[in-house]
């Protein structure tokens, strides 16, 4: 006997899949990468990162600068739109080809979610805001 709470799976209609479009951050294109003590990454679009946000940088051999790939670092500051700083010294790695002849997958920075940190005060653990830097938020207009 079944119990009358139970409704058993969801249909797949119900089952919503997951749109990435729907999620930020995304995931961006590299369109350069500075040799210097804090790295400029510039993306190949628009970007949403935020300053306190860790990233990944997935770098294939093509483009150079292969010292950077799996790297992580925190974005510490905001140029332009497509623009951004990290607390990572690339002066000593090998320069990005930012156009290289054979590229099958594409230089990408990547967010890595859920950083969960925020202020600490005498009160403990105190996030600014409802989203901590890093989460992914979901921004779907279902």
């Amino acid at each position: 006997m079944t119990s009358p709470f139970f409704t058993g799976p969801n249909a797949p209609y119900r089952n919503v899949p997951i749109e990435p479009q729907y999620y930020q951050p995304w995931v961006f294109p590299i369109a350069n990468i500075t040799q210097a003590q804090t790295a400029v990454v510039t993306t190949a679009a628009n970007n949403n990162y935020v300053v306190g946000q860790l990233v990944r940088f997935l770098i294939p051999a093509a483009y150079g600068m292969r010292q950077i790939n799996e790297q992580t670092a925190y974005v510490i500051s905001l140029l332009a739109t497509n623009q951004f700083v990290v607390d990572l010294d690339t002066l000593q790695f090998d320069p990005f080809i930012p156009a290289p002849p054979i590229a099958p997958t594409p230089a990408q920075v990547v967010a890595v979610g859920d950083e969960n940190f925020g202020v600490i005060s005498a009160t403990g653990r105190i996030v600014a805001s409802t989203n901590p830097p890093g989460a992914f938020i979901n921004i779907s207009p279902i």
